[in-house]
């Protein structure tokens, strides 16, 4: 190629890069080449499966019929917590009915994570008193009592965290007692 070419040859490249990126506005008003607006599939992908407006068909099966993807993200399984540990519920209506602060108490089970991708617990609930949090396994609960150490109080399967609630360590005691009778 001679020095003349070269810049001929990348101001082609790119016309052409832009073009298959943003497509034509023809194609566009006229529903495309695919008839629903969609863009053609990649390289070496099958297009859209007759009557799917949005081509979201994964391609033919084994058995020639094509496979869908779910429409929603499948609900978080979380670990069940020991039957002989009290749920978070049951110790906010105990702390609730101790005369305790539990105001604005929030279920945040799904900040536990499934699968390792969370705390690990089964269930949270958060109030502006406390925050409770209740484990598979009483383990699991020491090691997180443990990183939390000074901010937290563990019993069992069950882990009161004041990180959050920011309770005045005087009132900390009246928490951890009602949690140690409910056992």
């Amino acid at each position: 190629m001679t020095n003349r070419t070269l810049p001929a040859v990348a101001v082609l490249a790119i016309a052409a890069a832009l073009t298959a990126a943003c497509g034509d506005d023809n194609d566009k008003s006229s529903g495309g080449a695919w008839g629903d607006g969609s863009r053609p599939p990649a390289a070496g992908s099958a297009p859209p499966a007759e009557g799917s407006a949005s081509g979201d068909a994964v391609g033919p099966s084994a058995t020639g019929a094509t496979e869908r993807r779910p429409t929603s993200v499948p609900k978080a399984v979380l670990p069940s917590r020991p039957t002989a540990a009290p749920g978070a519920r049951e110790v906010v209506a105990a702390f609730k009915a101790a005369g305790l602060k539990v105001t604005d108490a929030k279920d945040r089970s799904v900040d536990c994570g499934p699968d390792g991708l969370g705390l690990g617990c089964s269930e949270l609930i958060a109030t502006d008193g406390v925050t409770v949090y209740v484990f598979p396994d009483e383990v699991s609960a020491k090691e997180i009592a443990e990183t939390w150490d000074g901010q937290s109080f563990q019993d069992g399967a069950v882990v009161l965290n004041y990180l959050e609630a920011k309770t005045p360590a005087a009132e900390r005691p009246k928490y951890e007692k009602v949690l140690t009778e409910l056992r």
